[in-house]
């Protein structure tokens, strides 16, 4: 008997908004601005993983696309037990279709709003520099990002292929959105080595890292993340679709909790994974073997290290001990 996992009260901190379509929604956007759409699953490379997500960014052409969009992936996730949700967009790739970068983070902001309001999850935006566009422009997204600090940002990451551009030029960008009290959730450790989750952690001043699981290679580095309490935005499915895993009972993540660290569980980009939340924490349980109770606690970390109101956090903290010292089901 267990318990069910869509009642468990969580965040999900790695979600990608323009990898966050829903399939059915990127067929009719794609027929509707008459462009082919583009086929997800099964990616040879980083960079067809890339040329996909590209692809399926161009059909979002109007605020009303990301108004849909924004709030299915509330919808989604709500469905999921979400009550909380950090929605990562790199402004750009909206290719100057909803005007400056100004305005398109205006459109994103006022879909979250309107996505909060009618589905009752937070929804918070992570506004992400791309590696590819260099340095200035990142300064420029954190700028950005700091402008909207109080209106619904909460966050800079920073994306793209690690292992054509290290972190240390970005160091600026980073310091910039942390004296905005923006969180800075880079990506590391997902294409490169352990040295890459280091660099995140001691050039960018990150607390949380986006994947991270490669830290494992490197024990010293593994027994301070656990110590500074540093969490990773874990992402199972996109892991070893990406091989960055072998398979989901070879996954890194029963041996990062074995070992102290402090980690989340998410989808990354649902639309090109064929996954979502719920799925995630499924696939944890069933081929990974993690108890409920280790479960309730990675969704008390996802609520803990996520950018949620304190109220919010707190309430949906007392919900997951409920739901530990509730019955299970079938």
């Amino acid at each position: 008997m267990l318990r069910d996992l869509a009642s468990l009260p969580k965040a999900h901190l790695h979600l990608h908004f323009d990898g966050a379509l829903r399939a059915s929604t990127l067929a009719d956007l794609a027929g509707k601005a008459g462009i082919e759409a583009p086929l997800p699953y099964g990616y040879g490379s980083f960079d067809d993983f890339t040329a996909t997500i590209t692809a399926a960014a161009a059909c979002l052409r109007t605020p009303g696309d990301v108004a849909r969009v924004m709030q299915e992936i509330a919808e989604d996730a709500v469905a999921a037990g979400a009550v909380w949700i950090e929605v990562s967009v790199w402004p750009g790739l909206f290719a100057g279709r909803l005007g400056p970068h100004l305005e398109a983070v205006r459109v994103l902001v006022q879909a979250a709003r309107a996505a909060e309001a009618r589905h009752g999850a937070g929804v918070g935006l992570v506004l992400a520099a791309n590696r590819g566009q260099g340095p200035d422009r990142a300064r420029e997204i954190a700028r950005l990002a700091a402008d909207f600090v109080g209106e619904g940002v909460v966050g800079f990451g920073l994306d793209g292929d690690e292992s054509r551009h290290p972190p240390a030029p970005f160091a600026d960008a980073c310091a910039l959105a942390r004296r905005a009290g923006l969180a800075v959730v880079p990506h590391a450790g997902e294409l490169l080595d352990a040295d890459s989750v280091a660099q995140a952690v001691d050039l960018l001043g990150a607390r949380r890292v986006m994947h991270g699981v490669r830290c494992l290679e490197d024990p010293r580095l593994v027994a301070r993340l656990a110590a500074t309490g540093t969490v990773l935005d874990v992402c199972p499915t996109s892991n070893v679709l990406l091989s960055v895993a072998p398979s989901l009972r070879e996954h890194p993540l029963p041996r990062l909790l074995a070992a102290g660290i402090r980690c989340t569980v998410n989808a990354d980009d649902p639309l090109l994974f064929d996954t979502d939340l719920l799925t995630e924490y499924r696939r944890c349980r069933e081929q990974m073997g993690l108890s409920d109770r280790t479960l309730a606690e990675i969704a008390r970390t996802s609520l803990r290290a996520s950018a949620a109101p304190g109220d919010l956090v707190e309430a949906a903290v007392r919900g997951i001990d409920r739901w530990l010292d509730g019955p299970a089901v079938a």
